[in-house]
């Protein structure tokens, strides 16, 4: 669609302008970062993480650590923030996005141009929450307006579930 169109539209441009560090947490503008929904394995609902810096609940994913490979990196944070080992992942992205992520710290405010990613737990998967999360949880689609989170999660939904 034509909003997905203007995101491609942007990060190839921001790629053009950054062709050395667009990937790196050191370029302060903004960076790339991947994600993915993680879906059970019967494909029914979604692990989201309640953000512990954001305080909002989301997809997993984060940086890239300096690694340009974007579906490597959004299988390695799906599999470090779930806990879960053997999570089946497509390759080919299916939604894009460019948010601001307000200073903190040391940190400017910066632009995250995420680019996201799906997977499937293994049955039986059993999530362990990390450092990162205030909490995981299980969410269907239609449990997404009992919680706090952004339109990007809920466009992220009906790409997974429609």
């Amino acid at each position: 669609d034509t909003d997905q169109a203007d995101f491609r539209r942007r990060m190839l441009a921001f790629i053009a302008e950054h062709p050395s560090d667009a990937h790196k947490r050191t370029c302060l503008t903004g960076h790339l970062t991947a994600s993915c929904l993680l879906l059970d394995h019967a494909e029914e609902r979604a692990l989201l993480t309640h953000h512990a810096k954001l305080g909002r609940w989301l997809q997993l994913g984060g940086h890239l650590d300096s690694d340009a490979n974007l579906p490597a990196a959004a299988w390695r944070e799906a599999t470090e923030e779930s806990g879960i080992q053997g999570i089946e992942f497509d390759p080919t992205p299916i939604d894009l996005d460019i948010h601001t992520i307000p200073a903190r710290g040391d940190e400017p405010e910066h632009l995250h141009l995420d680019v996201r990613f799906l997977g499937r737990a293994p049955a039986g998967a059993q999530e362990v929450r990390s450092e990162e999360s205030l909490d995981l949880r299980w969410f269907g689609p239609n449990e997404l307006d009992q919680i706090e989170t952004d339109p990007s999660v809920r466009r992220l939904f009906s790409l997974a579930f429609d």
